[in-house]
């Protein structure tokens, strides 16, 4: 009798913890370690009257998030800290994300913080991953997600401390404030995916009152556009084009405009193949005089597009001449960037590629040639780990004498640039309950 009631017991309690197995767990916490070394060295670059130009160091990111998930709600907090090898104030620390997001079952939801922006290839809002300290926003998102549709707006308003009155001054790269609508569809049963952007930021620049004195004033710029993309089977296809309006902080009226189009196709599982073409539009000046000495800039209007806030490394070549360094005085001659490359994937892990590009100005200026120089990317990575993997890269370009009036590089044209880099993204700690 007692052995029965024993079995009864067991049966009850293999039920109850097979019960138990099968219930859902609502909570999810994640702790991951992201790990970045990278080593450079150039040769040659910008003249700054130094006799050695080659320049060598170390760089070092390290990346400790917290991820908490559970229905209906989620946030993030990844501190950062990144700096060169030997860095005499040790590099800078700083919170990368810290983020709070609440959704519903119909698919809308809220997401306020610091916080990574990445819509479509990032040529316009990228995370800039590539950069120590990459990008990161401080904004309130509201949005849509479903049945194919995907709507984003973005609303961010940035100060540098708090005031009894008034606000605080703000220059540089950094808006003041910034609006941003995205909307995203995919076609359904078609690998075609099409993608609109307006984007609304104010930049602060300074404006006279009365008595001669200065104060803070936004000026408004818009950027709008759209992202396509068709991807069916080993084929993608992708074309852009976005147009910006508006003044900039110094109160100038900006008309310019970007346009691009690239096709890749994976002819096999080892190979790859690759090509396309950016144009973005530059300002109109006069006469640039001999030995590269810049003139009085007399044009009516901004006319150098920007890319704002994209991950600019993916897309100009790897040296980052363009639209991460400044032209001389500040203006830009536009660029068209035309290229080609290829992928072989020889063994499970290891990728080498090779890139082409050919740089040009988009105006035209009175007895300078278009043509701005030759860059031949070349990179390989292996997956040493799941979450390990090293890479090295070897640039070279052979510039234009273009290339060394408006941007002052070597007389001798001939820039080289090599990397190696290993980065080591552990998850550390997972559970539910």
């Amino acid at each position: 009798m007692g052995r029965r009631w024993l079995n009864v017991l067991a049966l009850l309690v293999l039920g109850f913890a097979a019960a138990f197995a099968q219930e859902e767990k609502k909570n999810q916490l994640d702790m991951n370690l992201n790990m970045l070394g990278r080593g450079e060295m150039r040769f040659g670059g910008f003249t700054d009257g130094a006799e050695e130009n080659r320049a060598q160091f170390l760089l070092g990111r390290t990346r400790l998030s917290l991820d908490y998930k559970r229905p209906h709600i989620e946030a993030k907090v990844t501190a950062q800290h990144g700096g060169v090898w030997g860095q005499a104030d040790r590099g800078g620390f700083n919170l990368h994300e810290a983020w709070a997001k609440l959704s519903t079952k119909n698919g809308l939801f809220a997401q306020m913080g610091r916080q990574v922006l990445s819509y479509d290839d990032e040529r316009i809002i990228g995370a800039n991953d590539w950069a120590m300290a990459a990008n990161s926003h401080d904004v309130l998102k509201l949005g849509y997600e479903g049945y194919g549709h995907k709507v984003h707006a973005i609303l961010g308003f940035n100060q540098n401390g708090e005031n009894v009155s008034g606000g605080t001054y703000y220059s540089g790269n950094s808006y003041k404030v910034m609006h941003t609508l995205w909307y995203h569809y995919d076609v359904p049963k078609i690998p075609i995916g099409a993608s609109l952007l307006f984007m609304n930021i104010g930049m602060q620049g300074e404006e006279m009152k009365e008595k001669g004195k200065k104060e803070p004033c936004n000026r408004y710029q818009q950027l709008l556009g759209g992202y396509l993309s068709y991807k069916p089977g080993r084929f993608t296809a992708e074309a852009s084009y976005y147009h910006q309006l508006g003044r900039d902080e110094n109160n100038a009226k900006i008309d310019a405009w970007m346009a691009s189009i690239k096709a890749q196709m994976q002819i096999t599982k080892q190979v790859g193949v690759l090509t396309g073409f950016d144009y973005l539009s530059g300002d109109e000046y006069f006469a640039v005089p001999p030995k590269g000495m810049l003139g009085v800039v007399r044009h009516e209007y901004i006319g150098g597009f920007s890319p704002v806030y994209g991950s600019h490394h993916k897309f100009y070549g790897m040296m980052d001449f363009f639209y991460v360094q400044a032209y001389l005085n500040g203006f830009s001659p536009g660029l068209q960037n035309l290229y080609g490359g290829a992928t072989y994937r020889p063994v499970k892990g290891l990728s080498l590629s090779a890139t082409y590009h050919y740089m040009a100005m988009a105006t035209t200026l009175e007895g300078i040639n278009k043509t701005l120089g030759h860059n031949i990317d070349i990179e390989a990575s292996y997956q040493v780990l799941r979450d390990a993997q090293v890479s090295l890269g070897f640039s070279y370009m052979t510039g234009s004498e273009t290339m060394e009036k408006l941007k002052r590089a070597e007389a001798d044209n001939n820039l080289k640039w090599a990397w190696f880099s290993l980065v080591v993204s552990p998850r550390i700690f997972s559970t539910k309950w």
